[in-house]
């Protein structure tokens, strides 16, 4: 941030680890002051506040599921932060569950939950806080999406239709607030390189994941959050509306 740019109010939701930690910290270096979110995990939280540079930054917990808690939330982080930015819909769940072998209850149970953190509770995050970012005159809000709502998650399907939802209400959202000022963007990883990843990227199953791209990896935390934090800054104006890859080239749109 150039010493003349006001420090920005920050919301990212899922922001005790991983990518939402990366890219709490990366918004604090650049000298801005976040609202670091957290369903359950409020020690891994409060390790994230304590990493971060900078002052100002503040911890708010809600489960996205609930609707009042969300509201509750984001009105108190922008109240603590003294308005609302930016804001990183990075929050998310996946529940495996193959339409073979899951009973019915199971792949009933998996949908609903998935939706209405993933999806659901992201476009209750996302009213919440534009309406802090109309009565401030502008703001940018940035979706992290997934290669998977494109390529598909044969495994967890109702993860991959989530993904795919919030790139298509990031899209409807960046024509109606386009007019306040408001950019929408997404961007979408591939398999990262966090704990939530672990699992899919050990052994052999990790070599053949870092064989999809050519070169021979997956991305890194702070990669992304170097891609949020570009499509949230005053350059990426027009590129509101816009789909951000950070998969290596392991699987290419048309």
């Amino acid at each position: 941030m150039r010493v003349d740019e006001p420090s920005r109010a920050v919301l990212v939701t899922g922001a005790s680890r991983g990518i939402g930690a990366a890219v709490a910290w990366a918004f604090a270096q650049a000298g801005d002051r976040v609202a670091v979110h957290y369903g359950a995990s409020r020690q891994r939280a409060q390790g994230v506040i304590a990493s971060l540079p900078g002052q100002g930054h503040v911890l708010a917990q809600a489960d996205l599921a609930d609707p009042e808690a969300v509201r509750r939330m984001v009105d108190g982080a922008a109240g603590a932060l003294g308005g609302l930015d930016v804001l990183v819909n990075n929050a998310g769940i996946i529940k495996p569950h193959p339409i073979i072998g899951t009973s019915y209850e199971e792949w009933q149970r998996a949908w609903h939950d998935t939706l209405a953190v993933n999806l659901v509770g992201t476009a209750n995050v996302t009213w919440c806080a534009v309406q802090h970012m109309v009565a401030g005159g502008e703001g940018r809000i940035v979706n992290v999406s997934s290669r998977g709502a494109f390529r598909g998650e044969p495994g967890q399907p109702a993860y991959g239709a989530s993904k795919a939802g919030i790139v298509a209400f990031g899209q409807s959202l960046s024509r109606s607030l386009g007019p306040y000022g408001i950019g929408v963007t997404s961007v979408a990883p591939g398999f990262t390189e966090t704990d939530m990843a672990a699992e899919a990227l050990a052994g052999d199953k990790g070599v053949e994941r870092r064989a999809e791209s050519p070169l021979g990896r997956v991305a890194t935390p702070q990669e992304v959050a170097a891609a949020v934090v570009f499509l949230a800054s005053p350059e990426a104006g027009m590129a509101s509306g816009s789909v951000l890859d950070v998969n290596g080239a392991s699987h290419l749109r048309m």
